[in-house]
């Protein structure tokens, strides 16, 4: 069992979480189009909150084409830090992709083999995805019992924030597998040994951050002017939001 190397655990956000996430945030934003992202978007929520000029419905537009994706794009690239982490300090490694379904991460600790599947948060799930979950885990149990040289096999949802107060979660059908649900804290330190890890590495996503976020908004306010010409030129009447051609352009038969 190694000791973790925080320097190296810094060094690896900077390049590969906040580095690519700002390469992937800057990708999105210079695809956003304004009559492409809009047939997407509810013209009634946008109305329901009052917006009357065309900068703040071109805000509105890309905000909510711009969260749509990031959460998924970081929760990604976090994932790949926990991986990391576990594989310095318990050796562990990616689940084969196709092999064990909903796993991310299989290693070792304390003679007990952990089988985690990983989210970003603690509302990830519906009843359908956690029953698919469940299902999977209980026939992935099955495949590891000649593996486990009576080891016990100890089956996570790992959250990479959020809280459970009560972890361990016992299913009474026989097609599903019981599991922990680890949380926040728990998770970071149940993949590194280390119960202040969740903490430590908000300090170098801070840090790297600010050094990328100035490009990023450069470019977010380009994209807004674009979009609020578009706007004016296809949604305005007599200098007004026309919300009228807006419903046309987006849900007209």
């Amino acid at each position: 069992m190694e000791k973790l190397n925080y320097k190296k655990i810094n060094e690896y956000i900077a390049d590969n979480v906040i580095n690519l996430f700002y390469i992937k945030r800057l990708e999105k934003l210079k695809s956003a189009k304004l009559l492409t992202i809009i047939k997407r978007k509810n013209p009634y929520l946008f109305k329901a909150k009052n917006i009357e000029t065309a900068g703040d419905l071109a805000e509105n537009i890309l905000n909510a084409f711009l969260s749509s994706q990031e959460e998924t794009i970081f929760g990604n690239l976090m994932e790949q830090l926990a991986i990391f982490i576990c594989n310095m300090k318990f050796s562990g490694k990616k689940a084969e992709q196709g092999k064990y379904s909903s796993v991310d991460l299989i290693f070792e600790r304390e003679n007990k083999i952990y089988i985690v599947g990983i989210k970003s948060g603690t509302n990830w799930v519906n009843k359908d995805q956690l029953d698919i979950m469940r299902k999977n885990f209980k026939k992935i149990s099955a495949t590891f019992k000649p593996k486990r040289k009576n080891k016990e096999i100890i089956f996570v949802n790992g959250c990479m924030y959020g809280k459970d107060n009560n972890p361990f979660k016992i299913s009474k059908n026989i097609e599903h597998q019981n599991y922990y649900k680890i949380c926040g804290q728990s998770f970071w330190e149940l993949i590194s040994g280390d119960n202040q890890l969740y903490k430590k590495i908000i300090h170098p996503l801070d840090k790297e951050a600010k050094k990328k976020s100035a490009n990023f908004k450069k470019l977010y306010n380009n994209k807004i002017n674009e979009m609020t010409k578009d706007i004016l030129d296809n949604f305005c009447t007599h200098n007004s939001l026309n919300w009228d051609a807006l419903l046309d352009y987006t849900s007209k038969s």
